[in-house]
């Protein structure tokens, strides 16, 4: 199994043997998130989906769930809080 110690939390813990998003975010995931984390995100990712009632076939949702995984898993940027202001609309 391949260990990974994970820019998220700090630990060193399983990682993957393959890439679990495609393109060079998923690279990036692969070197540097566990699969815990990766866990995390995906329940993250789960509320923001249905907080903000996201069409994930949208190309606008898709941008907004990018935008947020790095920030989420990387502390990169600003990521989205449930803000119940802004229920049903991914503007912000």
């Amino acid at each position: 199994m391949t260990e990974v110690t994970c820019t998220r939390c700090g630990q060193t813990r399983e990682g993957f043997e393959k890439a679990p998003f495609p393109g060079q975010i998923g690279t990036r995931v692969a070197g540097e998130i566990c699969r815990q984390c990766w866990a995390d995100w995906g329940r993250q990712q789960t509320m923001l989906i249905n907080h903000y009632g996201l069409d994930v076939m949208d190309p606008q949702a898709r941008s907004f769930l990018t935008r947020n995984m790095s920030s989420f898993l990387f502390k990169t940027g600003d990521g989205a809080d449930i803000d119940t202001s802004k229920q049903g609309t991914i503007s912000h």
